[in-house]
């Protein structure tokens, strides 16, 4: 931990940035993380392993703004790499399960900002763990809509495009749009 005023430790902290696809959240998350760098902190930017689009190694927006990182297999991994970030960035933060919950708090318990940007809901409208555990914990949260495709009202659902009952299905544009609370059209699983 780094020294703060009077020699304490630094406060750490949690950010979370949720919402449902093509809502900015990767966009923001990089925002916050350039000015960091702006300032001088020392930031280290990480990405789950599962996440294959757009760049092997960068966290990439659907606007196609991209920031090196890390990949890593579990939010564990984390833990080890962070060592020296003021700053600690995480892009999709739903594909981390349950231990992510842990590492952000033990992130922001040793004095590190931590900003997780994830889905807050799955396609089918559900709470998509661990954004809503996260969530509570919190200490500031940053919740961005989209644009419904339908009707132009704000959009908070990811409407899948394609009749599959997996939870998890990597796609952009060609198997999810932004839809509002009316447009949205839950699949009957």
């Amino acid at each position: 931990m780094e020294p703060h005023i009077h020699g304490e430790p630094a406060t750490g902290w949690i950010e979370v940035i949720c919402g449902g696809m093509f809502s900015g959240k990767t966009e923001e998350l990089i925002r916050r993380l350039k000015r960091a760098q702006i300032a001088r902190q020392r930031v280290a930017v990480f990405k789950p392993r599962i996440d294959t689009r757009y760049a092997p190694d960068a966290v990439v927006s659907h606007s196609e703004q991209a920031l090196p990182s890390m990949v890593v297999a579990s939010a564990r991994e984390i833990m080890d790499l962070a060592r020296e970030a003021q700053v600690v960035g995480i892009d999709e933060g739903q594909f981390f399960g349950a231990e992510l919950v842990e590492v952000c708090q033990l992130l922001a318990q040793e004095g590190k900002r931590v900003i997780v940007a994830g889905l807050d809901m799955d396609y089918r409208g559900q709470p998509f763990e661990p954004i809503p555990q996260l969530l509570a914990i919190a200490e500031y949260i940053t919740k961005l809509h989209a644009i419904c495709v339908r009707c132009g009202a704000p959009a908070q659902f990811s409407q899948r495009l394609i009749s599959r009952a997996d939870r998890v299905l990597l796609g952009a544009a060609d198997l999810y749009e932004p839809r509002c609370r009316r447009c949205f059209e839950p699949p009957g699983i």
